[in-house]
């Protein structure tokens, strides 16, 4: 029987150990590090935050990797996946970074437009990876163009790529899930089930549709209450699920008005973000240099495991957990961490206990 794959929820309560070392106030490795190997993209989506995380530029070489990773096994960081504010593809280093990471012990993941993934490639790294996520958020070519900001030619190659990504997986029996990810403008409502019907056509694992973050002055203009009124073109989609492929809408974020019901932060210790450009920071909505307050450091300049263990790096995450810091007010909207923060939240009041969960573990545990 295949495992739960989570795709509205936190992992976190799998990693009890860790979370009693933090409880303690001991200075814990990331679980998870959420990363890019560039601040590069040859995309214009018209929902992209990263245009909003702007930073000092500084190159990921060969050997900021291999030290990186190195240091990651050596304090015993479980998963990596290259998210984060540019295309990881694009980096020269992309497939021995996933290849060694994988070697090494460490779960390897990636989220990609997948337009630069061609089959050879994909051979070659498929077996290393615990998930590769497709983001494409349309299902025809025109509107593909238009919201993902390329030529429509260019939605053609991403589908082939799929093909090819899910032969690959099926021809050798690999691990590897594959899957699609909409990142959905409420304007763009009408591309949600032409794309719940593509990827029941190519067949990945899944598909799952998203809302868009935006930041705390709103600069992307998502409005959160029309989320609401396409409430029954998600629940269509959701209709194209069989045994093999399911859809999925995140519906504690899209339902939520981009509200939180926490104040404070206490989930970057336990997932951090990294800026392409090598910048260590809690999470992606401080990437600006205008949170430069936040900064903790740049693994092209300092060793991760010495950043790890600075002052500065727990000065920040300590901050982030105090009552100085509120993230209903100084925060964009339901980051990365939203779903860690509202368990840790839960324990630190005292509404839950902490204790292992009795389910069966799920798929990708690594990434909580």
């Amino acid at each position: 029987m295949k495992k739960e794959l989570i795709l509205d929820a936190t992992k976190i309560a799998w990693h009890k150990e860790r979370i009693e070392q933090w409880a303690k106030g001991e200075r814990i490795a990331p679980i998870t590090i959420d990363m890019s190997l560039t601040r590069a993209c040859n995309y214009g989506c018209s929902f992209c935050y990263a245009r909003l995380q702007e930073n000092d530029r500084f190159d990921i070489t060969r050997e900021v990797v291999d030290n990186f990773l190195d240091d990651c096994t050596e304090v015993e960081v479980k998963a990596i996946s290259l998210v984060s504010d540019g295309e990881s593809t694009l980096s020269p280093h992309f497939e021995h970074m996933v290849i060694r990471g994988s070697q090494l012990g460490i779960s390897m993941a990636t989220a990609t437009h997948c337009y630069n993934l061609r089959k050879e490639a994909l051979k070659r790294v498929l077996p290393h990876l615990t998930y590769l996520r497709v983001n494409i958020s349309a299902g025809e070519p025109a509107r593909y163009a238009q919201i993902m900001g390329v030529r429509e030619k260019w939605f053609h190659q991403v589908c082939q790529n799929i093909k090819d990504m899910v032969e690959i997986k099926k021809n050798n029996n690999l691990d590897v899930t594959i899957g699609m990810q909409m990142v959905l403008m409420p304007q763009d409502a009408d591309q949600v089930v032409p794309l719940a019907k593509l990827g029941k056509e190519l067949r990945p694992d899944y598909l799952v549709i998203k809302h868009t973050s935006d930041s705390e002055d709103g600069a992307l203009g998502v409005d959160y209450s029309k989320y609401a009124e396409i409430e029954y073109l998600l629940k269509e989609a959701e209709t194209y699920s069989d045994d093999d492929y399911e859809v999925a809408v995140k519906w504690s974020k899209i339902s939520s008005d981009g509200n939180r019901d926490y104040q404070r932060c206490y989930a970057p210790p336990f997932q951090i973000q990294m800026s392409g450009s090598g910048l260590v920071a809690p999470c992606g909505m401080l990437f600006n240099e205008k949170y430069k307050k936040f900064h903790i450091g740049n693994i092209t300049q300092t060793r991760f495991k010495d950043i790890l263990q600075s002052d500065r790096y727990w000065e920040v995450m300590n901050y982030l957990a105090s009552p100085n810091f509120n993230a209903q007010t100084m925060c964009g909207s339901l980051c990365l961490q939203h779903k860690p923060n509202e368990f840790l939240d839960a324990l630190q009041k005292g509404e839950i206990e902490l204790k292992k969960p009795t389910d069966e573990k799920p798929q990708h545990i690594n990434f909580i």
